[in-house]
């Protein structure tokens, strides 16, 4: 239910606050699901991963990446910005970097700001899933990363959950065809649902802000 009280995000007993377009809500507290899957196996190891790297950096590499950290900005939740710390840095750098398709780095590189997508066109059937976007060709050492959600009603016009679909080679040239990863993930395309994309741009392990947008199935 939407409510007026101070902001909150988090649970406590059977109760969850939390934000959206609409402002604070609370609801019954929910247990989160666990599916198992191979995609989640993943995850869970590239951080894990993650973990043990970063205890084996030195101190002056540690420190490097704290200062990197202080100049990468997030938001939580409740939409309040905050600065990353060391480990986080690393892990977000290389995450994006295995995303890529390159190799892990230990030394924090110098901050890189990608240039985001300014147009995208989204070709969208059973058998067609064509990205073409501006500007074309990337810039050099310039990779576009896909991530789309579930097939879900055309009346929908907000999506929350993105999932990494596919990555472009370097300076990747448009479109950018995307059905075989897709139709793996979520099956194939139905007629007359609608699949949302949120589409970045990134380079050196760092990502541009996200291209969104939501394309029914013809």
């Amino acid at each position: 239910m939407k409510i007026l009280e101070p902001p909150q995000s988090g649970s406590v007993a059977g109760q969850t606050s939390s934000r959206n377009r609409f402002g604070q809500y609370k609801r019954t507290r929910a247990i989160p699901v666990n599916p198992g899957t191979s995609a989640q196996g993943i995850v869970r190891a590239r951080m894990a991963g993650n973990a043990a790297a970063w205890r084996l950096l030195t101190a002056a590499q540690r420190a490097g990446w704290a200062d990197l950290g202080l100049s990468m900005t997030r938001s939580d939740a409740l939409g309040q910005s905050y600065n990353l710390q060391g480990n986080q840095a690393y892990a977000s750098v290389n995450n994006i970097r295995l995303l890529c398709g390159l190799a892990a780095v230990s030394d924090a590189p110098a901050i890189a700001t990608p240039v985001a997508l300014q147009t995208v066109t989204i070709t969208l059937a059973a058998a067609s899933m064509s990205i073409a976007y501006t500007v074309t060709p990337l810039a050099a050492a310039n990779y576009l990363l896909v991530f789309a959600s579930p097939q879900r009603s055309a009346g929908r016009n907000y999506e929350g959950d993105f999932r990494f679909i596919k990555a472009s080679a370097a300076a990747g040239a448009s479109p950018l065809v995307a059905l075989t990863e897709y139709t793996a993930k979520f099956g194939v395309p139905i007629s007359g649902q609608k699949i949302f994309f949120s589409l970045v741009t990134a380079t050196l392990g760092f990502e541009s802000g996200p291209f969104l947008i939501g394309q029914a199935v013809t």
